[in-house]
């Protein structure tokens, strides 16, 4: 028996016997009285009353409900109460521009938006109304004019679970964004939950979670990881599940409960590397990590790795929020031992998940098959792709060319079957790789914490390195034999614009360091 069904899970995980203990950095937005421990029946009790919420608030079988709050664990839970009533929740993240949540909610005409009242502030403050694009609001911390207050819905009963069919629209997320616009992208039960849920809660050797793990996740909950990452976890029931949303109690939370499994976003490693690097540090029990959402460089592998006293293993996933994962890659520490050589580390994405995924590579003008070794667009075929995206259908479907997903990452695939990124296509350097380029360095200049390389037609490519500083011989000394490249842009950590799961958006830094918007790629694929 495997996950079925998203508005019934925790009511199933109780059925199972599940003795998971559930902690959590900080109390959740949704029951801020509640503490930071829950058990799963206290869980499985939440959604049933979040779906009464729901309810009471007018939601009906097939109506919308977008959420926008703080990160938290809790948006998943919201969105186990929409389905159990038959509604679609819609996931937006907060750290989304104010006029971007607009245009999503305008396409998404939601019957139910849940938010907050800070969301609604930020919104204020810039001149937008986001009230106008639900027929109704919730607030969940307080009273907000022309919303519904959440205190005035607690207690209300929720009706029975009401089924859907497998393929029917269940859950919305939306993409990064790093480029533009976010696409909200539609999954149902078959491939969420049926399909990638129930695959990841099938038992394999060293990457499933094992009845004694402390399993420790620290994630954008907004986004399309974080359902199936919650049902197959819970599904295996291991001793302990931690959820950090950000990173104000995280250290806190590391030393209370020290993980043996870990998630985290690449942005979040590369934050966390100044604790994994010291001798006391929280992570010592680590035995698997997993790094998904977006490219993780070898320094942060290597640091954490070596944090470590087991022999550690590091499970790089590449996929996209339309088709799940596609490739996965276990590191170890020989596998990022070789330091500043320009080799393809991290890079290398592996295989495609076997039985499942097919990948190829296309010339990007002909969609012609090119050979083994010459770079192209990666194509993909997976029975979880994903059903559409909402209000952009015809964009969708440009991205489908019978039947394979156009992912918009330009790769190679090698002699032995395996992938090699290079960049995403609207990023794209003739002849280079930036991404290649941003491993080298951040390997080679221990003070960068992250390193960003924009090309533009005319012009060399510009590096632009988070850091407190860089010499002029450290940094000829980093790049004596990388092609030509302008003088690097010195910015720290919060002064690069980001998305909610910490990626580089790139068109804005484009803007902020005054390099325009011409790229060498067409963009016609993000």
């Amino acid at each position: 028996m495997k996950p079925a069904d998203l508005g019934t899970l925790f009511d199933d995980l109780v059925d199972r016997g599940v003795r998971t203990v559930v902690e959590l950095s900080r109390p959740l937005d949704i029951a801020p009285n509640h503490g930071t421990q829950y058990t799963v029946p206290q869980l499985a009790a939440l959604v049933r009353g979040a779906a009464g919420w729901l309810h009471a608030a007018g939601v009906c079988p097939g109506d919308r409900v977008a959420v926008v709050k703080e990160n938290h664990w809790d948006y998943v839970l919201l969105a186990c109460a929409a389905a159990r009533i038959g509604a679609v929740p819609a996931l937006l993240s907060d750290h989304l521009p104010p006029s971007t949540l607009q245009l999503l909610l305008k396409r998404l005409d939601p019957t139910l938006l849940v938010t907050t009242r800070a969301v609604l502030g930020r919104a204020r403050d810039d001149e937008t109304n986001l009230l106008g694009f639900a027929r109704r609001t919730l607030t969940l911390d307080g009273p907000h004019p022309g919303a519904l207050d959440l205190e005035n819905l607690r207690g209300k009963e929720p009706p029975p679970p009401v089924p859907r069919d497998v393929d029917e629209p269940l859950v919305v997320n939306h993409t990064s964004g790093t480029t533009g616009t976010p696409k909200l992208v539609i999954h149902s039960t078959r491939t969420l939950v049926q399909g990638l849920s129930a695959t990841e809660a099938t038992r394999l050797p060293v990457v499933s979670s094992r009845p004694s793990d402390t399993v420790c996740s620290s994630i954008a909950f907004c986004h399309g990881r974080a359902i199936p990452w919650t049902a197959s976890v819970l599904w295996l029931a291991p001793r302990k599940v931690v959820i950090i949303p950000d990173g104000a109690d995280a250290e806190r939370t590391l030393r209370a409960h020290p993980p043996t499994t870990l998630e985290a976003l690449p942005s979040t490693f590369v934050r966390w590397t100044p604790l994994a690097q010291r001798p006391d540090n929280p992570f010592r029990d680590v035995r698997l990590y997993v790094s998904t959402f977006d490219a993780v460089h070898p320094p942060t592998v290597r640091t954490f790795l070596d944090a470590t006293a087991r022999r550690p293993l590091w499970v790089q996933v590449w996929g996209q929020t339309e088709t799940g994962p596609l490739t996965f890659r276990f590191l170890t520490r020989r596998s990022v031992a070789h330091r500043e050589a320009r080799h393809p580390s991290t890079r290398n994405l592996g295989r495609p998940a076997p039985g499942r995924v097919r990948l190829r590579v296309v010339d990007p003008r002909t969609f012609q098959p090119v050979p083994t070794g010459r770079p192209g667009l990666v194509l993909a075929r997976t029975p979880v792709r994903c059903l559409g995206y909402v209000g952009e259908q015809e964009r969708w479907q440009a991205k489908v060319n019978d039947g394979w997903w156009n992912t918009g990452d330009i790769g190679v695939r090698t002699r032995t079957g395996a992938y090699l990124l290079l960049d995403r296509e609207v990023d794209v350097i003739p002849g280079q790789s930036c991404v290649e380029l941003e491993d080298v360095i951040e390997d080679r200049l221990p003070a960068v914490a992250e390193c960003v390389v924009l090309g533009t037609p005319g012009q060399l490519p510009v590096p632009v390195l988070v850091t407190n500083g860089v010499n002029q011989a450290e940094w000829n000394h980093a790049v004596r034999d990388l092609p030509a490249l302008a003088d690097p842009v010195m910015m720290t950590w919060d002064e690069v614009p980001r998305t909610g799961t910490g990626k580089v958006r790139r068109m804005e830094l484009r803007t902020l360091i005054r390099r325009g918007n011409d790229t060498f790629g067409t963009g016609r694929w993000t």
